[in-house]
Order: C-alpha cells, then sequence, then structure tokens
C-alpha cells in the first residue's frame, strides 16, 4: 500500500497538512555518508518559486530520525522527516462537502469512510514527493556509476514551455506535460522477465507520483507504426552497444547496457483556478465550486526530479535483487 521493494524497501508516510511527511528506507547498506546538504540540490528543483507553481513553500531540511550515526549510514532502518510548517488548512473546509473534479478527494472519502484528511489532499498530496525525492538521493548514493536527468519537453502542448506557461497563467487555468527521464551507466542484467520486468519497475513508482497519467519506453506508442526492421536496434559491439535505441535500453525486461529512455505524461493540475462545478452533499445537487488555496498552474514544472528520484530507486532495489 505504502511501501515498495523486496531488498531496497521504501515507506512513505504524513499527509500534506500533518505534522510532517517523510520516508524510512530499509536495505541501505553501512558506511554510505549522509548529510543534510547532500539533499538540498535535488530538494531545491522541487520546491515551487517559479511562475506557474504554488506560492506554499517549505524549507523541507531533512531530519535524521533513524539509521545514521557520526554523518554515515548504519545499516539500519534510515527515516528521514520533513516538518510541514507553512499550511493554510482553512482553504479546504468546502471540500468536506464538494470534491474536486479530477483530483483523489471523492475517492478517498469513499474509500475510508469520511475518516481521511482532506486538508491540501492529505495523503495523496504531491506534497509527499519531498519524501520520494528524499528517497532517490539515498537511491542514486547505492549506484555511483548512476547518470540520471530529467527534463520538461513539453507544456500546455508546446516546447515553448515559457509561452505555455505565460498562457495558463492569462487564462487561470492549469497545464500539463510530458517529462523525459534518461539513466545511463545502468548495468546489463537488471530485471527480469514478466512480472519484475525493470520497465514494470519503473513503472509501478513513476505511477505512484501523483498526477502521472502515462509512460512509454523508447519509441514508445510510435513502436506500433515501426516494421520490425526498422525498430530493432542492430548491436554494433560486444558489449551490446545498439545503433539505434528504440528499445529505450530494455530488452525482454531487462537492462541491455544502453541509456534507458522513457517519457512520462503529466495532467493538468486538478486545483484549477477555472470556474467548476461539482457535486455539493450538503445540498445534494451540483453547485459552482471555487477552488481555494495554493496550487500549481503547472505541476509539470516541478516533476523532473521526482522522476529522476523514483528512477533511482527502481534501479537500486533492482541491482539489489540481482
Amino acid at each position: 500500500m505504502n511501501s515498495f521493494g523486496r531488498v531496497f524497501r521504501v515507506q512513505i508516510f504524513g499527509e500534506s497538512h500533518g505534522p510532517a511527511v517523510g520516508i524510512t528506507l530499509d536495505g541501505v547498506r553501512a558506511s554510505i555518508p549522509v548529510a543534510a546538504g547532500d539533499f538540498e540540490p535535488d530538494l531545491a528543483r522541487r520546491r515551487p518559486g517559479a511562475a506557474g507553481t504554488t506560492t506554499r513553500v517549505e524549507a523541507d531540511v531533512p531530519q535524521f530520525l533513524s539509521g545514521v550515526y557520526n554523518g554515515f549510514t548504519t545499516g539500519a532502518p534510515l527515516t528521514i522527516l520533513f516538518s510541514n510548517q507553512n499550511t493554510r488548512s482553512e482553504d479546504y473546509e468546502a471540500l468536506r462537502h464538494m470534491p474536486r473534479p479530477g483530483h483523489a478527494d471523492f475517492v478517498m472519502q469513499q474509500k475510508w469512510a469520511g475518516f481521511n484528511d482532506p486538508r491540501g489532499g492529505g495523503h495523496t498530496s504531491g506534497r509527499l514527493t519531498t519524501a520520494l525525492v528524499a528517497a532517490g538521493v539515498v537511491a542514486k548514493k547505492m549506484i555511483p556509476d548512476l547518470q540520471v536527468h530529467a527534463r520538461l519537453t513539453e507544456a500546455g502542448g508546446t516546447t515553448d514551455i515559457e509561452a505555455a506557461l505565460q498562457q495558463a497563467i492569462e487564462q487561470q487555468d492549469s497545464i500539463g506535460g510530458i517529462v523525459q527521464c534518461t539513466l545511463s551507466g545502468v548495468p546489463i542484467g537488471l530485471g527480469s522477465p514478466f512480472f519484475d520486468s525493470l520497465e514494470s519497475t519503473i513503472a509501478h513508482l513513476v505511477f505512484s507520483i501523483p498526477a502521472i497519467k502515462g509512460i512509454a519506453f523508447g519509441a514508445g506508442f510510435d513502436a506500433a507504426r515501426m516494421t520490425g526492421s526498422i525498430h530493432n536496434d542492430a548491436i554494433v559491439d560486444a558489449d551490446g552497444t545498439t545503433r539505434t535505441n528504440h528499445a529505450g535500453g530494455i530488452n525482454g525486461g531487462v537492462s541491455n547496457g544502453n541509456t534507458i529512455v522513457f517519457d512520462v505524461a503529466v495532467k493538468p493540475t486538478s486545483s484549477t483556478p477555472k470556474a467548476q462545478e461539482s457535486w455539493n452533499h450538503q445540498e445534494g445537487k451540483v453547485t459552482p465550486l471555487a477552488v481555494r488555496g495554493r496550487h500549481d498552474l503547472c505541476i509539470a514544472l516541478r516533476v523532473p526530479v521526482v522522476v529522476e528520484a523514483v528512477a533511482a530507486i527502481a534501479l537500486a532495489d533492482a541491482q539489489a535483487v540481482g
């Protein structure tokens, strides 16, 4: 439910407006140097502040509750906590009776019989991606040769991201985007056929990121429009280097030593300022809905570093499993 992994295991916890969010990592080998400053570069990339992002800014200073001694991991479970200090829970009072269209408000209320925390999306909030980013920092330390990079390649249906953001701001409506991730330095042989294919493992974690609606490896859906002779990646040396990379670095569910490439579809933020309607439980009918609170017009801007993190987590576990 809230945990993932066989050997490198992650367990996420917290709510958007609760005291804190955090992650517990098991299977972290001893002797890895860990300091709060190691996390800042990635946390800063996730942090809002640019045009089109929320005005809610948290300090996000990692607190190590266990698994670190004298600046090194001990081999025991590593628990990292991030305090929530900049909350405005009153903005969400109306949502107790009117679930936001496109959001998890309605299904969480039904699933947990109304006992869920609705403030800021509760446990389903993008706020918890702070913990995923922290886990990714540790995962990258587990695979020192790994180079992972993700970037926003499209927003609002165009590669002119700045223009798309400006239009979203003018129209006061949210937009989605496409994030591309590449992983190099991945050894041959990670993953297994069928249920533990490397694509399955990465996709499983990618879909744990709120707002993700699709993932495609290599040529993705374009592969369906190719012939086999074009889609096949010709092997050009004894190391398995291929002339093209339509497979996205994975064959038969196993890494082939080439760069792993995948694209991720990020939906528009559900909490859009645009006027909407929703079912009003108090009045027993559909009524106008004005979403209050501080929300991103384009959450895709802050997704790349989270995608990097979950990809690193998937590879760290796959490497540990063997």
